[in-house]
């Protein structure tokens, strides 16, 4: 018998939704598979405050790395880990309860979103709520998305003033 490990397993989706085929690896772009490594490396860093470097190295071990784009996996996971701070400070005002009070899923994915959202100006704000959305739906508890979408929707006029008015105002 093995002793156990101090490094948490990956994060496992669940199957397939909506008639697909569970286990079956549907088609996934390089920047979800960043966000979805990234999200496993922050998942692990709040588990185990390990070094970033690590949890880093770690991740890129894990099968299928290579499909992921690397650049903006990097930009995530080490921008949320030094930004954290100020990531919590952002999203505190939308938040229900303490950020302590987060499960690590759902913090992980806001601070992915809230990053986008920051930063990464060429992903477009509706885009960086959906895919922060797929992320909890995956990973997260049953209604964690919910609560994703909600902070993030509220997140975005303040992070994005024009491109949110901008859309809002075309849809009606």
């Amino acid at each position: 018998m093995s002793a156990p490990s101090d490094t948490p397993k990956p994060l496992e989706g669940r199957p397939a939704r909506k008639g697909g085929v569970p286990g079956r690896d549907r088609a996934k772009s390089s920047r979800r598979r960043a966000r979805e490594f990234a999200l496993q490396g922050l998942y692990e860093w709040q588990i185990n405050a390990r070094d970033p470097g690590a949890i880093d190295a770690h991740v890129r071990e894990q099968d299928d790395f290579a499909k992921c784009d690397r650049a903006h996996y990097d930009a995530l996971l080490h921008g949320c880990i030094e930004q954290r701070v100020q990531l919590d400070a952002t999203l505190l005002k939308f938040l229900d309860r303490p950020v302590e009070e987060l499960s690590p899923v759902e913090h992980a994915v806001l601070w992915v979103g809230a990053y986008e959202l920051t930063h990464c100006l060429e992903v477009p704000y509706k885009v960086a709520i959906n895919e922060a959305v797929e992320l909890a739906k995956t990973f997260g508890g049953t209604d964690g998305h919910k609560y994703v979408n909600g902070v993030l929707d509220h997140l975005a006029p303040d992070l994005r003033p024009e491109e949110v008015k901008a859309a809002r105002s075309g849809s009606r």
